[in-house]
């Protein structure tokens, strides 16, 4: 197998002639998350159809698989390939153990998903949850093909490609998802599609990066990737914690069709903080670690990445909290009708979480990785608790939980994070306070015009409060946040940024 790293890893530019770290992130930025966007409406168009064939049944089997398939992807090697982009150079033979290393851990992940399926399927009570899991595996052998190119291509920026890579990908899912859904495969569609997407993003993502090289099973002198690997890997340990406790501790007390209703109610609230949030996140880390010796420009990044995400994701959820009865009739139909209780109610908590998940990078990059880890454990412990008491109220107590539990969260590690990235505490209350306070104004407007409203199909009624909400959101920010405004537009017109 030819060694191609020459082309993978260029000789570094003279000072001279590389172009400004802004500029590159402005790059990254609208590549990484545009493709986001054009590959989640590819999704999202073929997941809405699949969710209004399928039964709430299915996507509460499916929920219980995740929990294994999360705990197994959070040791699949993504932490080792973060080392390797924090690393300021790397070498050939650098490369070379750490598709060792991603091959050795993914095969073993594999296994050891074959030797948990029986368990699974016991505890849940299911026994086609085994069956799925088994097919599952497979999803470990594309791993080694998707992280080391990421990795590289972080390294560079080069986020053009991984675009590409994303949407080929996220269409060859959806189709493949459509296809199963339609053909009657039922829960089967959800677990072929998934497998197509990692395929095809492998693929394309080696091919881009010119990545396929001779792996080494010597692991001598990969000590700084491993130590690094294994502190983020600890780091999700806590992430897979907090996020899979709802489903472990609810699988085992609601039927597959009341989970199938909560876990569609938080895949929905969840769109934004789990679909483009990470993106955002990877261009982040990457421009964070060139930054590692300015913690003042970091500081500031970090500010100005909290106001540009929270303008976006406020009117998103306070819209969702506002309309999730209309708009769950409309997307999903009347069979999920008992979601739009439990969407007001996660969609108010979605916020914190979205702020929450900001502060990792920027920690990580400072060479802190170990904040993330205690932020980790301590969302573990407070989430957790609340879910346990939540259970027993059902999918509304569970929502309650989320609102409860996250703001408690948020607090804590808001205290433990931003003194190490040279962040005050009011300098991110301001950055989020007009975002915020305009939401909820929209949220309340929409809410109150609701109610007024004579007797409308779902639809209709969405097509009214939609528009109105719009408008009362960017009234808003035109009045309150002219400086947001104006550099959300520096930022599309490719203007400088002020300092």
């Amino acid at each position: 197998m030819p060694d191609t790293m020459d082309n993978a890893t260029p000789a570094p530019m003279p000072a001279d002639d590389q172009p400004s770290l802004a500029g590159q992130v402005r790059s990254a930025l609208i590549w990484r998350s545009g493709s986001q966007i054009v590959a989640q409406l590819v999704q999202w168009s073929a997941t809405f159809l699949v969710i209004r064939i399928l039964a709430p049944a299915d996507y509460g089997l499916f929920a219980m698989c995740q929990v294994i398939l999360t705990f197994m992807a959070m040791l699949n090697g993504y932490g080792l390939a973060s080392g390797l982009i924090q690393q300021k150079e790397i070498s050939r033979r650098e490369v070379r153990q750490l598709f060792g290393m991603l091959i050795v851990l993914n095969v073993a992940l594999a296994i050891a998903q074959l030797s948990l399926a029986p368990l699974a399927a016991a505890y849940y009570r299911q026994p086609i949850v085994g069956d799925m899991l088994r097919v599952q595996a497979l999803l470990y052998l594309t791993t080694p093909f998707i992280a080391l190119p990421y990795a590289l291509l972080s390294r560079a920026m080069d986020f053009r490609h991984q675009a590409k890579a994303n949407i080929t990908a996220s269409i060859a899912s959806a189709s493949a998802a459509l296809g199963g859904a339609l053909y009657g495969l039922g829960v089967w569609t959800l677990v072929i599609a998934p497998i197509v997407l990692f395929s095809v993003r492998g693929a394309m993502m080696t091919w881009s990066a010119r990545s396929l090289v001779w792996p080494s099973f010597d692991f001598r002198g990969a000590g700084t990737i491993a130590r690094y690997g294994g502190v983020m890997a600890a780091s999700q340990l806590f992430w897979f914690l907090q996020s899979q406790a709802d489903v472990f501790i609810a699988g085992r007390s609601f039927s597959p069709h009341t989970l199938g209703i909560y876990t569609t109610s938080l895949f929905l609230t969840q769109i934004f903080v789990s679909k483009f949030v990470p993106p955002l996140n990877e261009v982040a880390f990457s421009a964070y670690a060139r930054m590692q010796h300015d913690p003042d420009a970091i500081g500031r990044a970090f500010v100005r990445g909290v106001r540009m995400v929270m303008i976006v994701a406020m009117p998103f959820y306070m819209g969702l909290a506002a309309t999730s009865e209309p708009l769950v009739l409309t997307m999903l139909g009347d069979k999920w009708r008992e979601t739009a209780p439990v969407v007001h109610l996660l969609a108010l908590a979605m916020p914190f979480m979205t702020l929450q998940v900001l502060f990792t990078p920027a920690s990580d990059a400072r060479g802190r990785p170990g904040i993330g880890v205690r932020n980790g454990a301590t969302g573990a412990i407070i989430l957790a608790s609340a879910f346990l008491v939540g259970v027993h109220w059902g999918p509304t107590g569970m929502g309650v939980a989320w609102i409860l539990a996250y703001p408690l969260y948020l607090s804590i590690s808001a205290w433990r994070t931003l003194p190490v990235i040279g962040v005050r505490a009011r300098d991110v209350a301001a950055a989020v306070a007009a975002p915020a306070f305009g939401g909820i104004a929209m949220a309340l407007v929409v809410g109150l015009v609701d109610r007024t409203l004579p007797p409308l199909d779902a639809h209709w009624r969405l097509a009214i409060l939609v528009p109105i909400g719009a408008a009362i959101y960017a009234s808003w920010m035109l009045v309150f946040a002219r400086a947001t405004i104006r550099e959300v537009i520096a930022i599309a017109r490719k203007q400088p940024l002020p300092a």
